[in-house]
């Protein structure tokens, strides 16, 4: 099984993922560790090139039977597509989960008091998240952590996985 977790910056996603990724067993593939680890061995990062190497990542992990969550922004359909294509080529199941902060004072605050933890990773400000190009995502769960516990958002996130499972 293939997991896409997509959302703007700051809304819990890695957090989601990393927990996520230890109670049930998968592999997690991290965008931003992916494309800072370019960056730090000198390439320029300007386009999907972190996005095809988790790609290709996820396939080998999906080939051997583990299952992948992939973590990330997601923003736009060319990169949820890459998803898509990976779940068709390899027919396995796609669970595409978009998490979102839907209270801004409760996003805002998460942006600007977050440390990286990824070495190198400059954190995007509040108005740069604000300013980012997201478009709509209609073929997603939508998991909304604003307000909530990170066991009551795994518990759901759980639910979703689980729904999608033989």
């Amino acid at each position: 099984m293939l997991i896409a977790l997509g959302g703007l910056p700051g809304v819990g996603k890695s957090t989601i993922a990393t927990s996520l990724a230890r109670r049930i067993g998968a592999v997690h593939l991290r965008i931003d560790t992916i494309e800072q680890a370019m960056r730090n061995a000198g390439q320029k990062v300007s386009g999907p090139e972190g996005y095809l190497a988790a790609r290709n990542l996820a396939e080998e992990n999906l080939r051997l039977g583990h299952t992948v969550i992939v973590d990330s922004v997601n923003p736009i359909a060319t990169t949820r597509d890459y998803w898509h294509a990976t779940a068709a080529r390899l027919a396995i199941d796609l669970v595409e989960i978009e998490v979102v902060c839907s209270d801004k004072r409760q996003h805002r605050q998460r942006v600007e008091s977050r440390a990286s933890d990824v070495r190198g990773l400059v954190l995007p400000t509040w108005q740069q998240v604000l300013d980012r190009r997201y478009e709509r995502w209609t073929t997603a769960h939508v998991v909304d952590t604003s307000g909530r516990t990170l066991e009551e958002t795994l518990s759901q996130v759980e639910a979703i996985v689980r729904q999608r499972q033989p």
